[in-house]
This record gives C-alpha cells, sequence and structure tokens, in this order.
C-alpha cells in the first residue's frame, strides 16, 4: 500500500488555478462566436458554407497550435508554451476586433486558434505533471471550469454589448486582449514542470519544485517513479508515438478526443443563435439563451471537479454519452414538432448538464494522464490535433447539414455516435483514478 504523503495544497492550486487560465480564453473564443454570429452574418454577407468556415477557421489554428506545442513542450518546456499562447492570443483578438474583411477576419482568427491550441494542450498537461494523483483529476478538471467560466462571462459581455449596434462584434473580439494579458503575467510566476526538469536532466531544479508540492516522503517517492519511467529514455519522434507500448493508448487517445466533438454538444454552444431562431426566438432570447447554457456549463462542470475523482473516470464518460444520446432524440423530435422555446430550452440544458459533468472535463483528464511520460508530450498533442480537426467538422457542417435536412436531422446523427461512444468507452477506457501518472503508464503496458 502507498504511504500517505502530507501536500501543500494551497500552492498545487494556485498554480493549477493559474495554468487553468488558458482554458479561460479556449471558452471566451468559443462563446464569443456565438454572440457575434448574428452581426458577423449581416457584415460578411456570409452564406452558410462561410459561416461553417469562418466558425470552425478557430479549430485550423488549434490544431497547428497542438502541433508547434508538442515539440515546444518536449525541448523548452511547459512553462515557455504557455507564454507564447497568451501572446498569440492577445495579438489576434486585436486583429479580429480590427478586421476589415473576411479574409482578414478569417486569418487572425486562425491565428488565435494557434492560441488556444497551444493553451488547450499544455494547460491540462502541466496540471496533470504537478499534481499529486489523489487530487489529479480535480486539479485537471480546473481546466475545464475556466473554460466554462470563460463560456459564461463572454455571453454576458455579448448580451451586454449587443446594444451597441452593428459594431457590438468588434468589441465582443477586441475584450480577449484583458484575459490573455493576465493569463501571461500568472504564467511568469509558474514552476516548470518537475517531470519534464527530470526528463531534460535538471534534478536539482525538479526536487525544488517537488518539494513545494509536497513532503519529504512525496519528493522521494515521485522521483523514484519519474526516474524508473524515464529510464532508457531517448530522443523522441513522431513515429515513435504511433509505435510499441505507446500505441494503443494513442489510439484510445485519439478516439476520446474525437467523440468529445463529434457527440454533437459543441454544435449548441457555437450555433444557440441558429437552433432558437429555427423555433421562432428573437435576437435578444437568443442571446439570453447562451447565459442559460453558460449558467448550467458552470455548475455541472462544479459536479464534475466534485466527482471525477471520487466515482471515476469511465462511469462519468459512459453516463454522458448514454444520456446525451436520449436527450438528442427528444431535441431533435422537439425542433421537428416545432415545440415552443421553452421546451427546446430545456432539452439544450439538459444536454449542456449531462456534457459538463462527463465528457467535457474527463476527456481532458484522461487525455493528460493516459500517455507514457516518455512521449507524453507529443501524444498530447497527437490527441487535441484531433480533437480540433474533429471539431472544425463539426462546426462547419452544421449549418450545411442544418440548411438541408432542418435544425433537428443532425440531432439523430450525434444521438447514434454517442451510441457509439457509449460501447467504445465501455470496451477500451480503463479506469485511472487514484493511480499516480507512472502507475497508469505501466498497467497499460502490462495490459
Amino acid at each position: 500500500m502507498t504511504q500517505r504523503s502530507a501536500f501543500h495544497h494551497g500552492y498545487i492550486l494556485g498554480i493549477s488555478f493559474i495554468s487553468a487560465l488558458g482554458g479561460y480564453l479556449f471558452g471566451f473564443d468559443f462563446a464569443v462566436i456565438s454572440g457575434a454570429l448574428p452581426f458577423l452574418r449581416t457584415v460578411f454577407a456570409l452564406n452558410d458554407w462561410w459561416e461553417g468556415f469562418l466558425t470552425g477557421s478557430l479549430a485550423l489554428g488549434c490544431m497547428a497550435g497542438c502541433l508547434l506545442a508538442g515539440g515546444l513542450a518536449d525541448r523548452y518546456g511547459r512553462k515557455i508554451g504557455l507564454m507564447i499562447a497568451a501572446l498569440l492570443f492577445a495579438c489576434s483578438s486585436l486583429g479580429m476586433a480590427l478586421s476589415k474583411s473576411l479574409p482578414i477576419f478569417i486569418a487572425t482568427r486562425t491565428a488565435a486558434g494557434i492560441g488556444v491550441g497551444m493553451a488547450s494542450m499544455l494547460s491540462p498537461l502541466y496540471i496533470a505533471e504537478v499534481s499529486p494523483a489523489a487530487v489529479r483529476g480535480r486539479n485537471v478538471a480546473i481546466n475545464q471550469l475556466t473554460i466554462v467560466l470563460g463560456i459564461l462571462i463572454t455571453n454576458l459581455v455579448n448580451y451586454a454589448l449587443a446594444a451597441r449596434g452593428a459594431g457590438a462584434w468588434r468589441w465582443m473580439f477586441g475584450l480577449g486582449v484583458l484575459p490573455s494579458s493576465l493569463f501571461l503575467m500568472g504564467v511568469g510566476w509558474l514552476p516548470e514542470s518537475p517531470r519534464w526538469l527530470m526528463k531534460v536532466g535538471r534534478k536539482t531544479e525538479a526536487l525544488k519544485v517537488l518539494a513545494k508540492i509536497g513532503d519529504a516522503g512525496f519528493v522521494q517517492r515521485t522521483t523514484e517513479d519519474i526516474s524508473q519511467s524515464l529510464h532508457d529514455h531517448r530522443t523522441v519522434r513522431m513515429k515513435d508515438v504511433f509505435s510499441g507500448a505507446a500505441r494503443p493508448t494513442v489510439v484510445i487517445g485519439i478516439g476520446l478526443a474525437v467523440f468529445q466533438q463529434f457527440c454533437g454538444i459543441n454544435v449548441v454552444f457555437n450555433y444557440t443563435s441558429t437552433i432558437f431562431r429555427f423555433v421562432g426566438a428573437d435576437l435578444n432570447r437568443q442571446l439570453l439563451e447562451t447565459i442559460s447554457i453558460g449558467a448550467v456549463n458552470f455548475i455541472f462542470t462544479l459536479l464534475a471537479m466534485w466527482q471525477v475523482d471520487r466515482l471515476g473516470r469511465k462511469p462519468l464518460m459512459m453516463l454522458g454519452s448514454a444520456g446525451l444520446a436520449v436527450v438528442y432524440v427528444v431535441l431533435a423530435l422537439c425542433l421537428q414538432g416545432h415545440a415552443a422555446a421553452g421546451i427546446v430550452s430545456v432539452c439544450v440544458l439538459a444536454a449542456i448538464a449531462l456534457y459538463a459533468c462527463s465528457l467535457a472535463p474527463v476527456t481532458w483528464v484522461l487525455i493528460s494522464e493516459i500517455f507514457p511520460t516518455g512521449v507524453r508530450g507529443k501524444a498530447t498533442s497527437v490527441a487535441v490535433v484531433a480533437l480540433w480537426a474533429a471539431y472544425f467538422v463539426l462546426a462547419f457542417t452544421f449549418p450545411v447539414l442544418a440548411r438541408r435536412m432542418g435544425a433537428y436531422g443532425p440531432f439523430y446523427l450525434y444521438a447514434a455516435i454517442c451510441l457509439l461512444g457509449f460501447l467504445f468507452v465501455r470496451s477500451r477506457v480503463r479506469e485511472t483514478k487514484g493511480k499516480t501518472l507512472e502507475e497508469i503508464e505501466g498497467s497499460l503496458i502490462r495490459h
């Protein structure tokens, strides 16, 4: 039995929250497009195809950002990558706000995606590497909490700014400079990941960081575990991620990442106005619904943080996927029957609640912990690239599908995907709660 250690919980929470501010940038850019789309449709005369591409262009940048972050994280450390992400996001927020044409807007939104993609990969990775096993799930879920805070606060700001008229969208995007600047200042205070420091031979620095996290027993055991996991370590190439013992976990990680997007929930986040316009809601009601979505998302993310290290990862993932399948069928039937906006709202909020306490945070937790230490940086980037590629497909296709099938049609498809996801999680995903990263690595290799 593993000996219990004493941890410096205030310090651990502090560095986890600061790192997780990268998630806030993710949430900001995710939500700002929902409030801005009614204005952008008019300003740039968007058709279905361009609306989908404009919305999904963030994901193109995110894929590039993830690939860039993986190399940076393994060569220069997690901290440098987080600082670059913050700088990119600040500059691109101003670029979107000042855009004079559709090509310029899409280019700067893609650049914002590079920053978001880097942060979406590095923030949970960093938190996982500095957190003790007993609280790792909760701490990585903090990243999801800041994402939903970004969504909620951005939706509130969007609603307040809508009254400014046709130019309101410029303010919506320009305000992204504020959270990115705060994130940049906070990252300057963070210590480097002790696991990365050990990996590059800076053991003395790693010991100092570990001593700030836990007591002497924790430092000794963690150092021994990391040293063992890095035994026979060599330079990691991308082909190493898909070979040998790492390949099964990478396949699972990619599967989880793609499922989190193809489950369809981000259609609700990005196209709230489209869904509620379909049932006759005016612009004010559409923007109010984004606030309700953000509030429910926040509340149930808190529930997930409370339960992820108690119930475990696998039960929550199975609950979320099965529940979403049922709710999507009901939502599709309500949209198909042109039910009242209030009834549609109940279905949408039920879907958000299920996602927020299961697939949203738990997918990030699993991606941050299942990969072997030697390839963790590159393997995480591969999984998150897959996630953003799936998001692009989802965001790009929904306006076109909704035009041809009605706003209800795609939700039948998403329900079927959720059933397949349930079967995938049940058969392929192994429980990881309460295990150190090195214990997880050893159990997966033996499996």
